[in-house]
């Protein structure tokens, strides 16, 4: 949010803070400030100048010559805006000045004539998007005056930041707050020069008020919880005053007119979204607050047309709807120069509905995101006789003896208990009564009652979204009392016993496993498009991820993308992450644990001892191989050949299979078309793989001595058919070999001279070995014979001569 700093300091009478210290008062609060920014830095040099005479240029029509008066001697001015006129205050570059782009001014001849310097646009001055027209000053000024002073811009920009659940925040009112409890200070509206002494009384009723011709009703009060509306007569709509026009500039919006500054002025100091109508546009003298028709349309304020739905809440009139409740004004009952008449909106909208609303309508404003958040049910009598004030004080009109009160659903407060005992007990310091109350009045709450081991607080209405609980006043304590007021100690506390989940136990010990195998973890988001996931979001954050994933790979994919876009080529990369599969016939969607892994370029770092080599097939089956075993994935077997459809190649991959022969992973070659990769990187490899659920116990590793007798080697040279597999020979080896046989390894493959064609020869190496006694080789003879005619038998595989 952009805060302006002198408007802080106004609603804090006699605060001291700098611009510095109001950063880091606010930082140690919960609102940490991502920028302050200087604003006359900017406009430094640039002046206020009055233009004294227009004449035409004698070789450009749409050009003037002007005599411009800037603090000193006259300046001849060329200028091509069509809004200059004698006598008109407008910003000025004299030469030698430079804009906020960095441009320099100096003097020049523009066709034929001399010009120095330059009258400015709001779009050259970095002030808005108009730059068809000369930015136009009003109010009392002097040539010469700096343009920054007179802008309201010799100020300070703090962009603070509000978290989701401190809506109270996006108002210089609830900062200011803040600081005030820091400083022991109070907060105090500023008073509106020219505003006229009224007197407004609430007209109000439950479901439907008229008075003075205008007609306000509310139709579905689930989703508007009161609504007021105040209306104005014979106002004059037109340039805001100078110190109004400057509030809201410091704040970082545009100026517009005195009536739409009102509101905006409202909204940026208490927090409360204001709208106004013009009278004479709305249909019957009527606001209707009700349900969007199903297909309704409305023209906003930005001049586009919506079509609204049956879920959505419209301001309406007699006829149609006029605003989009919460989020937009509609085009045609805006305030214009012509308007005489206006009824100020004031409301309290349910949070969801607007911002299920905004969400389906694709756009957010100002107000929708305070309304989303939350704003203050006590506030808005406040808000409305405020913005009145202003509107009088800077327009003129007289207001209705009546504010206009529809309130099906009162707010009546909240009550929350807090127990000394446990502030002492989980922030870890002793306070009394009496210190907590001090505390928490400061930021609004009221101390009804601390007798016994309780004490009952009155939650302030600004403060009834997130302050719910015993642990949420806890929090504000805490804050209060400043986080770096803490002692530096680690109290007693009492370990626990009860050991974690068996699947995050397991989720733990992989993720050494990756670590241990060169990988870096990442994290991506669950939300995927449409392609990529099956469960529906009903509020999604984005309308192209509206859905959850049922695969980690594709948002894994994306973040090599990522690491391709910044020139890094050897990427090894996992994340253990939830995917969602939907049920049929249940709501909530199945969720398992997945660890997904994606690598790619060389299969280690460079070293001078040799050439690099890319990572391979047999590099991803290796490694699968082994996360099957550490993921304890009990009789899970590989079998070649990746799913058909999917983002590997089924010729280059491998398939994990469970005990039932149900798919619980995979891994291979990625396909070329689903990875944005740039041409000089290497094939992209992935890997997915169910978790168990309920992982069964890790084995019990025993001590087992060193065998003291010795071992016999037999190397057995077998000749087989294209066919057969080499994991289905050693699966033949180890069952036949009995207790004896302790380890088979394959050392060599040969195909070639002396091999007949569509076979080849396998060498493997077995080794006998007894803990008990030292082995005859009658007793290893046996087992080899025993071993080769099984072979024989199941696999038709012969040993060489």
């Amino acid at each position: 949010m952009n805060v302006s700093y002198r408007w802080l300091r106004a609603l804090r009478p006699g605060s001291s803070l700098s611009p510095e210290e109001v950063v880091e008062t606010l930082a140690l609060r919960g609102a940490p400030v991502e920028s302050l920014v200087p604003l006359a830095v900017a406009l430094e040099g640039l002046l206020v100048a009055r233009v004294e005479s227009v004449e035409p240029h004698p070789e450009a029509d749409r050009l003037s010559v002007c005599r411009v008066d800037a603090g000193g001697e006259l300046l001849q001015v060329v200028c091509g805006a069509p809004n200059v006129r004698p006598g008109g205050f407008y910003p000025f570059a004299s030469p030698g000045s430079r804009l906020p782009d960095g441009t320099e001014i100096g003097g020049a001849r523009i066709r034929g004539v001399e010009s120095s310097g330059m009258l400015c646009s709001e779009e050259e001055l970095d002030l808005g998007p108009d730059g068809s027209e000369l930015l136009t000053l009003a109010g009392e000024l002097t040539p010469g005056e700096p343009l920054a002073h007179v802008l309201g811009l010799d100020d300070w920009r703090l962009d603070v930041e509000v978290t989701a659940n401190r809506g109270d925040l996006l108002s210089h009112l609830g900062l200011a707050r803040e600081l005030a409890a820091a400083e022991d200070g109070e907060v105090r509206l500023e008073l509106v020069a020219g505003a006229p002494e009224v007197a407004l009384e609430l007209l109000s009723h439950e479901s439907e008020v008229s008075a003075g011709g205008v007609i306000v009703r509310i139709l579905d009060p689930d989703l508007c919880f009161r609504y007021l509306g105040a209306v104005v007569r014979g106002i004059r709509v037109g340039p805001s005053p100078a110190w109004l026009a400057s509030r809201i500039r410091a704040a970082g919006s545009r100026p517009i007119n005195n009536v739409v500054d009102a509101t905006n002025y409202v909204l940026l100091e208490l927090g409360q979204p204001l709208h106004a109508f013009d009278l004479e546009k709305l249909g019957g003298n009527t606001i209707e607050v009700r349900r969007a028709r199903e297909g309704e349309l409305i023209r906003t304020l930005d001049g586009v047309d919506r079509r609204l739905t049956k879920d959505m809440l419209a301001i309406c009139d007699a006829r149609d709807p006029v605003a989009i409740a919460g989020v937009m004004g509609g085009l045609y009952s805006e305030v214009t120069e012509d308007t005489t008449d206006l009824l100020l909106e004031c409301a309290l909208f349910d949070p969801k509905s607007v911002r299920a609303t905004r969400n389906a309508l694709d756009m957010s404003t100002d107000a929708s995101y305070r309304f989303e958040r939350g704003v203050d049910p006590e506030g808005m009598e406040l808000a409305v006789r405020r913005a009145v004030e202003i509107i009088l004080a800077t327009g003129g009109g007289r207001p209705d003896p009546v504010i206009l009160d529809v309130g099906p659903q009162r707010w009546s407060g909240m009550v929350v208990s807090l127990r000394p005992a446990r502030v002492e007990r989980l922030l870890g310091i002793s306070l009394s009564k009496e210190e907590i109350g001090d505390l928490l009045r400061p930021l609004g709450f009221r101390v009804l009652a601390a007798s016994g081991e309780e004490m009952e607080i009155a939650v302030p209405g600004f403060r009834s979204y997130d302050v719910l609980r015993e642990v949420d006043l806890l929090e504000e304590v805490a804050r209060a009392y400043g986080y770096d007021r803490f002692p530096e100690v680690l109290g007693p506390f009492r370990m626990g016993t009860v050991p974690d989940h068996p699947l995050f136990q397991l989720e733990d010990q992989v993720r050494d496993l990756m670590v241990g195998e060169g990988f870096l973890e990442a994290q991506t988001m669950s939300f995927a498009p449409k392609g990529e996931g099956e469960a529906q979001l009903s509020n999604p954050v984005s309308t192209q991820e509206d859905r959850l994933r049922t695969t980690l790979l594709p948002g894994l994919l994306r973040r090599v993308e990522h690491n391709f876009a910044r020139g890094r080529r050897d990427i090894r990369l996992f994340e253990i992450g939830t995917v969602f599969l939907e049920q049929d016939g249940r709501e909530a969607p199945r969720e398992e644990s997945h660890l997904c892994v994606v690598l790619t370029g060389n299969r280690a770092p460079l070293h001078w001892q040799g050439e690099p080599q890319a990572v391979d097939l047999w590099d991803v089956k290796g490694l699968l191989g082994r996360l099957v075993a550490g993921c304890r994935l009990e009789g899970a077997a590989l079998a070649e050949g990746a799913p058909a459809e999917g983002l590997l190649l089924p010729e280059e991959g491998f398939t994990v299979a469970d005990a039932g022969g149900g798919m619980v992973g995979y891994g291979g070659r990625v396909r070329s078309g689903a990875v944005d990769a740039p041409a000089w990187a290497g094939p992209m490899w992935g890997l997915e793989i169910s978790l168990p659920p309920e992982p069964a116990p890790p084995a019990v590793r025993h001590y087992e001595p060193l065998p003291v007798f010795p071992g016999v080697d037999r190397d057995l040279a077998l000749l087989l058919s294209g066919d057969v597999k080499a994991r289905q020979v050693e699966e033949v080896i180890r069952n036949e070999g009995g207790p004896l046989l302790v380890d088979v390894q394959l050392f060599d493959v040969y195909e070639g001279e002396g091999i007949p064609d569509g076979h080849r020869s396998l060498a493997f190496r077995l080794r006998f070995q007894s803990d008990r006694r030292t082995l005859t080789d009658q007793e290893v003879e046996r087992s080899v014979a025993g071993i080769l005619e099984r072979l024989r038998e199941e696999l038709g595989v012969e040993a060489r001569a």
